[in-house]
């Protein structure tokens, strides 16, 4: 048991590089996501296929490929070459995958909302903002968040992939002390760190589904 107790501080110091990757990554792709939604639903053609390029692109390779591209081989692409640190490396990759997935999951939330809401929001004056922001939006959220939960819970998971990039996560720092002590014991802490996560994630995306269940009423 002592053993066990002595993991739980480099374990939570693990955490707390996987939680900021988590954090930062829903903070900035969230946002992203609903803009490239709406760029992709948008009439205007040209834009419309560029954002279609970047999601097949996010969407139809690995994250993994992606990781190993921004931090090894972005240095070396023609006009860019930018060469980032492994952590913002992570920001970045973790960043453009998801916003594809979100953008997706809000596209379709905004089109199942019923065209006939738009034409009501416009016959009482309301400009396509308005009617986003107070009719349409409201109802997307309560829609997507099943899908959204389980991309979320997916996100916290994906995190141990920044392994590659040689940061000290949950799941490194596990296997270092597999290597060092050859006990399997590490790997169950970590995954009852992992379990503990996405727990509070359910629990949280339950809370939100029963707020916004209203909107069905």
């Amino acid at each position: 048991m002592d053993y066990v107790f002595s993991l739980l501080g480099p374990m939570a110091q693990g955490a707390q590089v996987t939680l900021k990757l988590f954090f930062i990554t829903l903070i900035l792709a969230v946002p992203l996501g609903l803009a490239l939604a709406l760029a992709r639903i948008s009439r205007f053609q040209v834009l419309n296929w560029l954002v279609n390029g970047f999601i097949w692109l996010m969407r139809g390779t690995p994250l993994m490929l992606q990781l190993l591209f921004i931090y090894f081989a972005l240095p070396y692409v023609p006009v860019i070459g930018v060469r980032l640190d492994d952590f913002p490396a992570a920001v970045v990759a973790f960043t453009l995958n998801y916003a594809a997935y979100f953008a997706e999951i809000f596209r379709a939330g905004i089109q199942s909302i019923d065209r006939g809401q738009y034409e009501g929001a416009k016959v009482l004056g309301m400009n396509y903002v308005q009617t986003m922001r107070r009719i349409v939006l409201p109802q997307m959220v309560q829609r997507i968040l099943p899908p959204m939960s389980n991309e979320t819970i997916t996100l916290i998971k994906d995190t141990a992939l920044i392994y590659v990039l040689a940061l000290n996560e949950v799941l490194r720092v596990a296997r270092g002390f597999v290597q060092r002590d050859f006990t399997s014991t590490p790997f169950i802490v970590a995954a009852v760190f992992y379990l503990t996560m996405t727990l509070l994630l359910t629990w949280i995306f339950q809370r939100l589904e029963k707020h916004y269940a209203k909107y069905d009423n």
